[in-house]
């Protein structure tokens, strides 16, 4: 049985490398210029969070983070976090954020995929098991 799932190998090394992590989530990213919204998926660690709304002060108008499940982790409003019910974790990405915000540091480079490349793997995972699963019956 073929495959019908297209992914590359470097694509799937990029999600293992974003995804490498206990706090993964997802990233909903609307643009400036009203463009449509970029969905992303990255380990969501302070510094992650940090850099990813430092790239993106400014081409953005809203940054929307949540968990697997979409509970809310973030959002922001005009580069400036709006709302981040977990207080603790809002203190930590706002020490690392702020250093970006006034220029003293550059955003990061991050291990991050495109929510349509992590949803090709997870669709091809998938489909693995269940060809594994037939040919044991």
């Amino acid at each position: 049985m073929q495959s019908e799932i297209k992914i590359s190998e470097e694509e799937m090394e990029a999600v293992e490398r974003a995804t490498d992590g206990y706090q993964v989530g997802y990233a909903y990213l609307y643009p400036n210029e009203g463009n449509d919204r970029q969905e992303y998926v990255f380990d969501m660690t302070p510094e992650n969070i940090a850099n990813f709304i430092g790239s993106h002060m400014f081409d953005t108008q809203k940054i929307i983070l949540t968990d697997m499940v979409d509970r809310l982790i973030l959002d922001t409003a005009g580069g400036f976090i709006n709302n981040c019910p977990n207080q603790e974790l809002c203190q930590q990405i706002v020490a690392k954020l702020a250093p970006i915000q006034m220029g003293e540091t550059e955003p990061e480079d991050f291990p991050l995929v495109t929510r349509e490349v992590y949803d090709r793997y997870v669709a091809r995972e998938d489909e693995m098991v269940t060809q594994a699963e037939l040919t044991m019956m």
